[in-house]
């Protein structure tokens, strides 16, 4: 079994920047893919950024040119630079991961971390 630990959320005012963190622990062969996603109050929950092993990254429009999603392999942990944040960012942001552990394959998910940008 693969947990996932995000950190990083809390408050900030807008135009201002926040860096999520998002650790994977457990028995993992490969990470295919970490995600970020994110839902607000009365929303469906949106993918914000994608990086694959191979490092392609994709993007939700809305956080284009503003986020930036990286990952540290040797560490299995993904990071989310949010830049020029907007009120509309706020919202409980959760990681994902793919891959293979130790007898089957993972879809993990974390329990998520509050970002909220107001003044």
């Amino acid at each position: 079994q693969v947990q996932l630990v995000e950190s990083g959320g809390g408050l900030v005012q807008p135009g201002g920047s926040l860096r999520l963190s998002c650790a994977a622990s457990g028995i993992i062969f490969r990470i295919s893919t970490m995600s970020w996603y994110r839902q607000a109050p009365g929303k469906q929950r949106e993918l914000v950024a994608r990086i694959i092993n191979g490092g392609s990254t994709n993007y939700a429009d809305s956080v284009v040119g503003r986020f930036t999603i990286s990952r540290d392999n040797a560490k299995n942990t993904v990071y989310l630079q949010m830049n020029s944040l907007k009120p509309e960012d706020t919202a409980v942001y959760s990681c994902n991961a793919k891959g293979a552990g130790g007898l089957r394959d993972f879809d993990s998910w974390g329990r998520g971390t509050q970002v909220t940008v107001s003044w």
